[in-house]
């Protein structure tokens, strides 16, 4: 998807007016109102060689953005994310752009669920 094509860093920015930020433990991410001028806030997009539509997101503390199997609430979809430093970087740090009306939802390649 072209959205990221030019983009070098974001910030997410949830349906929720939330702010997706990489916490201090270097491991967990949460999310705050008013978070977009955080360092913690902002993810560089990396694009990977083998597809132009897939891209991995990396915290400011060089950690992958990353999808779990860990459910993200008990009885919702959608799973868990963390920030990691994978030995390999396979599809769990592996996102994909799809557009969503007036949003872009990131759809993981392992699981085929997403986060919005």
């Amino acid at each position: 998807m072209d959205f990221f094509r030019n983009a070098k860093v974001v910030c997410l920015h949830s349906h929720h007016d939330k702010y997706l930020i990489a916490d201090n433990d270097e491991e967990s991410v949460s999310q705050i109102r008013n978070g977009s001028s955080l360092p913690a806030a902002r993810w560089s997009v990396e694009f990977v060689l083998i597809s132009d539509s897939i891209i991995r997101l990396k915290s400011c503390h060089d950690k992958y953005l990353t999808t779990s199997n860990q459910p993200f609430l008990l009885g919702m979809t959608g799973l868990k994310v963390l920030q990691t430093l994978p030995r390999g970087l396979d599809s769990s740090v592996e996102w994909e752009p799809v557009r969503d009306g007036t949003r872009v939802r990131l759809k993981t390649r392992g699981s085929g669920t997403g986060t919005s």
